[in-house]
């Protein structure tokens, strides 16, 4: 799952040396903390969200697969 998410975050940066994804778990539910340079945010983001949301869906559908809950949490360096 965090490779996952780490080839679909690098793909999108225009720096990818300064993603970092840190994996927790809390109760049931897997939490990811995905740092980015302060200039790639928005690219991760995208307009009103639609790029987060749709990282989130696609993170969301394999994680059911596995009988898991997961969260996803953008953070700005």
């Amino acid at each position: 799952m965090k490779e996952m998410l780490e080839i679909i975050i690098k793909n999108l940066v225009a720096n990818p040396d300064a993603v970092t994804i840190m994996e927790e778990e809390k109760e049931n539910t897997i939490v990811f903390s995905v740092k980015v340079a302060t200039e790639d945010f928005g690219k991760v983001i995208g307009k009103q969200g639609r790029i987060a949301k749709a990282i989130r869906t696609v993170a969301k559908a394999i994680a059911t697969k596995e009988n898991k809950k997961i969260s996803i949490e953008f953070i700005e360096e």
